[in-house]
Formats: C-alpha cells, structure tokens, sequence
C-alpha cells in the first residue's frame, strides 16, 4: 500500500475533452479550470491536522503538517516517493495503527474531533472513513457479496439488494455486472474490480473516501474510468487521493498538497494555483521535472 511508483500511462493529455491546454505550458500542468468541475465549492472543513508528526522507530516520516480538507471535494495529494503522502492518508483513519513502530504526535481531527483521543474507536472511525488501495483487492467471494460485505458485518441487512445495486451503480459498475453478481469478484478485469472494490468502500455509505494510487495498476482505459467516477463521488463524498501522476491530480482535484523530501507538505492550494503559479521554489521545480 505504501509503494509509490506510479507508471500508469496517462490518456487524457492528448484528447482535449477533460484538460484545458494553457499557452504556456509548465510540464504535467494541464490544469481543469475548477469551475470545469462543476462541484460546489465548500469552506467547510472535515478533515485537519495541526503540527502532525509521525515516526517509524526513529525516522521521522511527517514533520509539522498543518491542512485542512474541504467538504465533498477532491484533494489530490502528490510528490515524490517517500515523502510521506501515503503515510498521512493511512493517518485519517488511523490505518497506521496496525504498524508496530509508528508513533504520532499533534492532532488530527475529523469533523473537529481528534481521531486519536483515547475514546476514538479506531473501527467505528473506519466505517466514516473508507479506503480504497493501490492494488484491487475484492475478496474470494461472489460480486454480491463483495459489495454486502460490509453491510452484513454492521448488521445493516434491510433492503440489501437495493443497496449493492445503489453501491454498484455509484461505482459505475452495475450496467456491466447485473447479470453476474453470482460469478466470483476476482474474474473481473482489473479496472472492474478497481470499481468493485469502490462500490464495496461506499456501500456502507461513508463520509470520506481515501484512495491510495487507485489507478497505479491499471491500463490507461480503465484509469480514465476510475478518474471519472472519482469526480462523480465527489458529489456525495469527501475524497483524498494520493497520486504520482501529476496530470492525474491536475485533471480530477479541487485541491492539491504537495510534500516533498523530509515529510513536509511545503504547499496546499486550489489546484490551478498550485500547477500554475506555484507559492514554492521547490514546488515549481518539482512541478516542472527538475527533480523527484
């Protein structure tokens, strides 16, 4: 889940129909125009952290991270491997827990409260906040099943097949498997269970959904697939995503935190700002391939 090598060729730069060409092109800054989107824009907060640190052992992975995450909008987050982005997402909903060495300190709140005071349950915190991981992952199980597993585990049974229909539907994934829902999830493609595995996150009807490289390890149709419906969830969810593909965050994001070498998030801003006028030096250079 931490692997950050993000390959996955990119097939929108050259189509016109999602990416708005600037006279002056930086390299990878083919920015949509936010009002492009067509998603309300919010200043409410749902996710924030105040001088987040984080440590594996003694390295130290994350340094003083201040953001604050909008609403039922999409945050890219980007940089080069290592920096810490995967690291910060598996903060919010304290998937970080499961690692032995890693230790935090400052705060971290989802709708203002800290999601590791001592009476924060880490579970209960993970049915608000879905993830979706780099590799498609559905379980051995019928696609149905995939989809209700969830609902079964939190005793939410009525009316099911109306909510794997709903849950496949979000995940634009209905029209396609309607008819196979007894057929087991792992004969899917690999964008298909990519989406399975996204309807299976939002079934359970959360508020937030985190994506860790989503689309890494798909082909360049289904990535352009995944990218559409990531901006139609937007609708209903909060989403964050952390990507290497710096035209992927310039397509789909609202906003954009970039961190950098160290652990730093050293800008977070309206995506066209950050690929277009950059407040960093470093974050210019990293933008426009000197290095990373």
């Amino acid at each position: 889940m931490s692997n950050e090598n993000m390959t996955t060729p990119d097939p929108n730069t050259e189509s016109g129909s999602r990416v708005e060409s600037q006279t002056s092109p930086r390299p990878g800054s083919e920015v949509v125009d936010s009002d492009e989107l067509n998603r309300p824009k919010t200043s409410e907060t749902v996710v924030s952290s105040r001088d987040l640190d984080v440590f594996y052992g003694d390295t130290q992975a994350l340094q003083g991270i201040d953001i604050e995450i909008p609403k039922k909008q999409v945050t890219a987050m980007i940089g080069p491997s290592g920096c810490g982005k995967s690291t910060f997402l598996r903060c919010i909903n304290r998937m970080n827990d499961l690692i032995d060495s890693c230790r935090i300190e400052g705060e971290l709140k989802f709708e203002a409260k800290n999601v590791y005071d001592s009476d924060v349950d880490p579970v209960a915190l993970r049915r608000r906040i879905g993830m979706v991981f780099q590799s498609p992952n559905p379980f051995p199980k019928t696609i149905y099943e995939n989809v209700a597993y969830g609902l079964k585990i939190q005793g939410k049974t009525e009316n099911m097949d109306q909510k794997v229909e709903d849950a496949l539907k979000s995940a634009a994934l209905w029209d396609e498997v309607k008819d196979r829902l007894d057929e087991s999830g792992l004969d899917l493609s690999g964008g298909q269970q990519q989406r399975l595995c996204i309807a299976r996150a939002i079934a359970v009807d959360p508020e937030v959904i985190l994506m860790d490289e989503p689309a890494s390890a798909l082909d360049p149709v289904a990535t352009s697939q995944v990218e559409d419906l990531i901006s139609d969830l937007a609708e209903e969810y909060t989403v964050v995503i952390v990507t290497h593909n710096m035209q992927q965050a310039a397509r789909i994001s609202d906003k954009t935190a970039v961190f950098l070498t160290g652990g730093e998030l050293v800008e977070f801003d309206d995506t066209q700002k950050v690929f277009e006028n950059p407040e960093s030096q470093r974050v210019e250079d990293y933008i426009t391939g000197k290095f990373g």
